[in-house]
Parts: structure tokens; sequence; C-alpha cells
């Protein structure tokens, strides 16, 4: 087998990319009253993030690990990954009640910066493990026409596609544009052409000039 899971890589990508930057933001916004209108986008980013990370573990959890099990065998243990998907959780959680609570108070509270940067570190400590152990067995073990599935599957159970494709698009390199606009056609060269446009706005919203 040699296919490469690209759209896994990607989306770790970008996901590593938005927790670099939402723990940074709220460490420089702690405690600062913010304009209405921020501390509402603010809020709406780090749910719709927090709703991300949750379909990406559980796309893992329900439609990629049973592949792999069944493909790699005895050569593939995935407990731990799995236990780190469902300790991942409870942080979710504590950083979605952290941002409605500052849709009400318009000021991020200290300890959703402090939520945010433990989810930065713990998500980022996984995604090493994760690509050093799984990746190296889908590329062994999975065949690209059962790849291929499991990637139309997560996407017809995707997440927000108005987040997720920007996010992705931000951190693709230009070969990796120019491929997806080959494979996916005139539907995927307009998503990469239109969706980019309102999810910067939201961006300049919600991170400012530090994006």
């Amino acid at each position: 087998m040699h296919n490469e899971p690209n759209g896994l890589l990607l989306a770790h990508r970008a996901m590593l990319r938005d927790l670099d930057r939402c723990a940074a933001l709220a460490a420089r916004l702690a405690g600062t009253p913010l304009e209405r209108r921020r501390a509402t986008a603010v809020a709406a980013y780090l749910t719709d993030f927090c709703d991300s990370i949750h379909h990406h573990h559980s796309a893992e959890d329900q439609v990629l690990w049973p592949v792999l099990e069944r493909s790699a065998g005895a050569h593939v243990d995935l407990t731990e990954l799995s236990d780190d998907h469902a300790e991942l959780d409870p942080k979710l959680d504590r950083i979605r009640a952290g941002a409605a609570a500052l849709r009400e108070t318009r000021t991020v509270a200290p300890e959703l910066a402090a939520d945010l940067a433990d989810l930065r570190d713990t998500v980022r400590e996984h995604v090493t493990d994760e690509e050093r152990t799984v990746v190296p067995l889908i590329k062994r073990y999975v065949s690209d026409e059962e790849w291929n599935r499991v990637e139309a599957t997560i996407r017809r159970h995707g997440g927000k596609m108005s987040f997720e494709v920007p996010r992705i698009l931000a951190v693709s390199t230009g070969a990796e544009l120019d491929e997806a606009r080959r494979e996916g056609g005139i539907p995927v060269a307009l998503m990469i052409k239109l969706l980019p446009v309102p999810f910067r706005r939201r961006e300049a919203l919600v991170f400012g000039a530090a994006r």
C-alpha cells in the first residue's frame, strides 16, 4: 500500500494552528472587557472549534479505527489513542462552558485561557503520537480504495463546511491545492474560491491584526 493520508494530516495541521492561535488569543485577552460583537464572535469560534475537534476524534473512533483494526490486525493497538479521545471530551466541555460565559460577561476568564493552553498541549502530544503510530499503518495496510471510502464516510458525516474548509485551505500548500482542484473538479474549485471570503472576515473579528 502506498496511499498518503493527506486529509488526516491536513486536519491535524489546521487543528494545531488553531490551538496555538486560540490559546495565544485567550492569554492575551484574559481579564480584558471586549466589545459585545467581538465577545460573541470569539465565543462562537471557540464553540465551533471544540465541535470540530470532537467530530475529528469521533470519526477516528467510529470510522478509521475499525478499518485499521481489520486491515492491520495484530499489528495495531489503538487503546491508548482511544483513551486520549475520551479524556478530551471533558476538556472540550469546559471550553464550551467558558465560551458561553464569555458571551454573557464579554470577558475572557483566566480559567478559559488556562483550559485552552491545556487543550493545546494535550492535543499536540496526542497528534504527535497518532502520526507516529497510525500514519505508517495506514500507508502499509489500508488500500487506496478503502482509504477513499474512509474519507468519503467522514465527509458525509462531517462538521460545518463553512468552518472546516477555509481552515484546511489556510494550511494547504500550493501543490496540495492544485491536487484538490484536479481531484474535486469544479465543485472543489468553487469552494476554494468562495468559502474563505466570509471566513476571513470572521477571523479578522475574532483574532484581529494578530491572527
